[in-house]
């Protein structure tokens, strides 16, 4: 999967950070060390991690991930990253 969304909620400071959905690539969220969870009324799950927003996008960096946008939305915060 070249293309990863990233995004954190109200604190960007401190996290976590959902890092994946359903059909991200495991061997991914395990490297960031994700747990997989399902929010009460949703009928989705999501991967999430305690790390903040930077601490992520570091590690990503690490395994050739590059930021191609961000953008708010009300309280909260989006990264688009792709990797060659």
């Amino acid at each position: 999967m070249p293309y990863l969304l990233i995004s954190t909620q109200t604190r960007m400071e401190v996290g976590p950070t959902i890092v994946g959905d359903e059909q991200s690539d495991p061997v991914l969220m395990a490297f960031l060390g994700a747990v997989k969870r399902s929010m009460p009324g949703n009928n989705f799950s999501e991967f999430f991690v305690q790390d903040a927003p930077r601490v992520v996008l570091d590690k990503l960096e690490g395994c050739g991930y590059r930021v191609v946008g961000m953008t708010g939305v009300g309280q909260t915060l989006v990264w688009c990253l792709h990797k060659e």
